[in-house]
């Protein structure tokens, strides 16, 4: 079997059994590449596997079990509902923790509807429409839909010991105004394996000189474009992921990047971000997944151009 294939592994549960969540998994050649996991409060990517087939993603770690893989979140999401002329009520959600959080009810990402395809470059395009909704409450027992999404990943694998994975997301407020932020729990994030934390001997580095390594603390300064988390991943080999921030007209990207192993960037994090209804985010991310180190050259050659534009609103799945 060659090519891309996508579908979900059948489990053999015992009579009365059902599996509370589901993946998806991507292979190419017959090997797995990353499961799309929907959990019981977002869609994510874990497993994610390098081309030589090391784990570097981690998924609900003891320490933050809301950590899953590579995802997208926000713990700031404020609704502004109209209940007269000129007058909001303010519905205040996370989408980030999986329980209240500062006094913040937790909201659930769901994804209503995805298609896959193999694409004329030769890589892969997964399609997600997801609904950001609150949880069951009076007047609104299926959450009330603050956020619409549509994600779009396409992966390739461009050459040896490299796989790429390009994320655009677009958010919208279907509704009622919606803010973001200011937060540094948002919006794009990733957890690498136990393995590779600087503890383990893992290094991080940016594109501005910025390097972590023991006792370090410097790499992960706001306005870079790139964080790399490099690290051992058992066996005696070393590998990582590099988080590329595509340009938000108007806004620098901020980071928050801990040497235990999350690294995260969004355009919200000193500021909040106004959404009125009909009004779109369009973001974009690139995360470089490479078997051994990866040189700074390699990390702008595969960033230069990677800035696409997120789906358009018509393109609902």
């Amino acid at each position: 079997m060659t090519g891309w294939s996508f579908r979900s592994d059948a489990l053999a549960l015992p009579p009365g059994a059902f599996a509370r969540t589901h993946r998806e998994w991507l292979r190419r050649d017959a090997r797995p590449v990353l499961a799309l996991t929907q959990g019981p409060f977002r869609p994510y990517l874990f497993p994610l596997l390098t081309p030589a087939g090391h784990l570097v993603a981690s998924e609900s770690p003891a320490d933050h079990p809301h950590h899953n893989g590579l995802w997208l979140g926000a713990d700031h999401v404020h609704m502004l509902v109209p209940v007269g002329p000129g007058r909001s009520e303010e519905y205040t959600y996370n989408f980030y923790v999986d329980e209240v959080f500062q006094g913040r009810a937790p909201g659930r990402q769901v994804v209503t509807g995805c298609v896959g395809s193999t694409r004329d470059d030769g890589g892969f395009g997964l399609l997600l429409a997801i609904d950001w909704r609150g949880p069951a409450e009076w007047g609104a027992p299926n959450g009330r839909r603050v956020l619409a999404e549509q994600r779009e990943i396409v992966v390739r694998a461009p050459s040896p010991g490299l796989q790429v994975l390009d994320v655009t997301s677009r958010l919208s407020a279907p509704g009622a105004p919606v803010r973001l932020g200011p937060t540094r729990h948002a919006l794009f994030n990733l957890r690498v394996s136990e393995t590779m934390t600087v503890a383990n001997g893992g290094l991080i580095r940016d594109a501005l000189g910025g390097r972590s390594g023991a006792g370090g603390t410097a790499a992960g300064g706001d306005g870079a474009g790139w964080v790399d988390f490099t690290g051992p991943v058992g066996g005696g080999a070393v590998a990582g992921m590099t988080l590329v921030s595509h340009p938000v007209p108007g806004r620098t990207p901020t980071w928050f990047v801990a040497d235990w192993g999350v690294v995260t960037v969004g355009p919200f994090r000193q500021e909040g971000l106004m959404l009125g209804p009909g009004d779109g985010l369009s973001c974009g991310f690139t995360v470089i997944v490479h078997d051994g180190p990866i040189a700074d050259a390699e990390i702008a050659r595969i960033a230069a151009g990677r800035a696409a534009p997120a789906p358009q609103e018509d393109e609902r799945p």
